[in-house]
This record gives structure tokens, sequence and C-alpha cells, in this order.
């Protein structure tokens, strides 16, 4: 594949051997350059490198490029991840008068933390469970939640952390039916467009967020903001000025060139056989004994340990020490993620690891499945919990109490209690039992603070 433009321009200058009298400060030095052989790509805006703020060269021309790849009107390049195109689309929503968005239980912090920041209230529609991991919202509970709200948007979360997709053109449909408009998280979904090109996101939403570097040859902190609604380029160019940072990283950009026109060359083929093999190899998973939960998306295999009686602890461990390295553990599986560059031997030494471990007689027996997190009940919006007074109280003291500031588990990065709502005995156990958490440092959770009686009166 050829060098797309921005690589062209950094090889181009790194070849001049310049002098490099501007930022960043390390100069591109030998000992620097040896330690870190990005840098000398890792320019800023000069005369001939343009600008992400004001884009007219190299960089228009990319983001051009890309919008083309993904059917959009406009794409713009973020170097700060899909939290940036988050705050960007929540920002446009209210820019266009909308106090309230209808959001998926399983959003991304993110959206919360946008909601907070910039005043909007998230509506959260209700999601059935299965097997602890919530299914893609109905759209039937879309449009209640639309009707019922009428100063809402909508900002779908699609696909979620494990790739499961909800009907995307029935939501739709309801949007277009009531005037309302689609915003949509596709931080997981880039590679859709070259795999189920009806199912992706840019075919049905008026902005969205394409998180490229979890699903796409990029570089980590990579994503596109994407615009379908011309009504919304000028408010998106707005937003993406206000959150973008204002020294963009240049080799990251050049990977999401290269990234897209990559899939655009190479993604097709690529993915289509990458699901022929996962197939296989789930039916091989299935036969050893192995539990698989379907996803119905080609990068991501979810293992299942509790038909085989193992703990998903006792296999990540086990598994690290063989080097492999699962992208989440959710207490019951394993979630493997896959790349369109992914070959069959990398399957086959997966294959490997998980068959010693079905093996390991020591492991057999261990597995005892956490009940799934049962949701507690709203009693206060989120942005009145969030502005009330508050106290921070051990997690099991906060059983029954209404939380000030949303508490779940990273990875996947969506709240299990939300703000306003009761913290359960179920998701204090799986705050407890978690790694890494958020809004529950120090095994303490914030909430709203009592008020006695003698206040109140």
């Amino acid at each position: 594949m050829k060098k797309t433009g921005l690589e062209r321009m950094l090889c181009g200058y790194a070849r001049k051997r310049p002098l490099r009298l501007h930022m960043p400060g390390h100069k591109a030095g030998r000992a620097f350059s040896r330690r870190f052989p990005m840098a000398e790509a890792d320019i800023t805006e000069l005369s001939f490198s343009d600008s992400l703020h004001r884009p007219e060269g190299v960089i228009a021309a990319a983001e051009k490029r890309v919008g083309e790849i993904l059917g959009a009107k406009k794409c713009f390049f973020l170097t700060d991840g899909s939290t940036c195109g988050v705050f960007s689309m929540v920002y446009a929503a209210k820019r266009c008068g909308r106090k309230e968005l209808v959001v998926c239980r399983n959003s991304h912090q993110s959206v919360y933390n946008a909601c907070k920041a910039l005043g909007v209230e998230p509506v959260v529609v209700a999601q059935r469970m299965s097997d602890g991991v919530p299914l893609p919202p109905d759209p039937r509970e879309i449009g209640r939640a639309l009707r019922e709200h009428p100063a809402a948007d909508v900002l779908l979360t699609y696909p979620d952390y494990y790739g499961r997709r909800a009907d995307i053109a029935a939501i739709k449909s309801v949007c277009v039916s009531l005037g309302r408009r689609l915003f949509a998280d596709g931080a997981h979904g880039g590679h859709l467009r070259f795999f189920a090109p009806a199912e992706y996101v840019g075919a049905y939403a008026d902005m969205w967020v394409d998180g490229v570097h979890k699903t796409l040859p990029c570089l980590t902190q990579t994503a596109l903001l994407c615009v379908s609604d011309g009504a919304l380029l000028s408010v998106a160019a707005e937003a993406a000025g206000i959150f973008r940072t204002s020294s963009p990283s240049y080799p990251l950009m050049a990977s999401v060139e290269y990234g897209e026109t990559f899939m655009a060359e190479k993604g097709e083929k690529l993915l289509s056989s990458l699901e022929r093999e996962l197939a296989l190899f789930k039916r091989r998973l299935r036969a050893g004994g192995y539990g698989v939960f379907e996803t119905g998306d080609p990068l991501k295999l979810c293992v299942d340990f509790a038909p085989a009686g193992i703990s998903p602890d006792a296999a990540e461990e086990f598994l690290q020490k063989k080097g492999v390295y699962a992208e989440m553990n959710d207490g019951r599986r394993l979630l493997f993620l896959l790349g369109v560059t992914t070959k069959k031997r990398h399957l086959a030494r997966l294959w490997r690891a998980l068959n010693a471990l079905m093996n390991d007689r020591a492991l057999q027996g261990a597995c005892a499945p956490p009940p799934p997190p049962e949701t507690g009940t709203r009693r206060t919006p989120y942005l009145e919990a969030c502005a009330a007074e508050s106290e921070c109280v051990p997690i099991p003291a906060a059983v029954g109490r209404v939380l000030a500031e949303n508490a779940g588990v990273f990875p996947p990065c969506w709240p299990l209690c939300v703000a306003g709502e009761t913290m359960t005995e179920t998701i204090a156990a799986a705050l407890q039992r978690a790694r890494c958490v958020f809004g529950a440092d120090g095994g303490t959770v914030k909430v709203i603070k009592k008020v006695r009686e003698d206040e109140e009166r």
C-alpha cells in the first residue's frame, strides 16, 4: 500500500534532517529517538504541515479522503479519543435546543460526563439482561422515551462493548417519525463500514463517532467525529474547535488516514476471512467444553468459562503466563478483541493456551459466576443528583442510598449505578469485587447527603 499524504509529508520532513527549532521539546534527538522511534514524525504546525483547527492542505485532504470512505459529508480527526467526539455530540445536541438525551444504560461513562458538564439530562432507557450483560435497546423503548420527553434527541451506543448491535434502522425510523436527531457513539464499530455496510452506524446517524483505534489498525487515542446531516456541519465544527486539543499529534493523525485507507483497500476481504476462521474456532471451543457468548462481531471473541467450571480470574492469570492477554474479564467471561490482521496462527496460539488451561485439573470446579448486578430504583434526576450535597460512605453502607456520582467497573466503563439511583447489594458486591472501578475510589462511593428532620423543619 502506498504511503498516505500525511505519511509522505512526515517522512519527507524527517529525511531533511532538519534543525528543529519548534515544538516538541525532544527535538527528535538521537538518544530520545532510539527510545521512541516515532519521534522524527512528531512535529507541530509548520508552514507545510497544515493545521487541524483550520485545515487547508494535507490534513484537509486526509479528512476529505476519510469522509469519502465512510460516506460522511464531513469528518473531523480526533487525537483525544472518542471521548472528545462524545462531548462534541452532546454539545451539538444542546446547541440545537435539546435539554435531554435518550441514552442506553450501558453508555460509556464519557456520555454521562458530557451530560453532567454541559447540563443535559440523560434519559436512561430500560434494557433487558442476558447472562449479566445488557441486551441492545429495543426500538420501542427508544420511541416510548422520546414520546415521554419531547425535548430529547437520541445518543445511541452502537455497537456495545461486546459487539452487540441494536436494530439501528428501526431506531432511525422512530427518530425520523418524531422529528428527532440520532447521534451515535460508534467507538467499537469502525470496522462495520467494511464488514456489514448496511449495519454501519454512518448509514443512519446524523452525527457519530468512530473510535478507530479500537478496531482498526490505528494508534491508540485516535477517533473520528463524522456528520451526515448538513444542518449540523457548523455546530460540529464549533464543537470540535472547543473540545479538541490545540496540540494534535501528527503521528496519530497519520495513523487515522493510514488505517481507513488500509481498510478501504483490504478490510472487506480480511474481515470476511476472519469471520470464517472465527466460526471454526467457536465450534472448536464448544467441542472442547467452553461456552461462547455470541456477539455477531467478527472482532469480538467472548469465551464463557462457566460451562468448563473454571474461574475467569484463574483463567486470565493462567493465560497471561502463556503470554496471552484478554481485553476484559467480566467475572464470568474473557473478551478477546481481535484485529483485522489477526491470522489463523494467532487463533491457533490462543487455542493451544485454552486447551492447556482446560487440561489443568487444578483449575477445574473453581467457577462461581457472580449474580448479575440488579439495577437500583431512580429517585432523583441525574443532574439534580450530581449537584446535590453529598458525602462519601463505604460501599456496603451505600446500599439503599441514592448515588450522587456514577459508579462502575473499567472496562467496560459503563455505570452499574447511575447518579440518582439507589445502590443495590449486587452492585455493591460487584464494585467490591472488581479490580478497577470508577466512582468508587478507596472503597467508598458518593451518595446524596441525608437531611436531618430538624433541618427539614
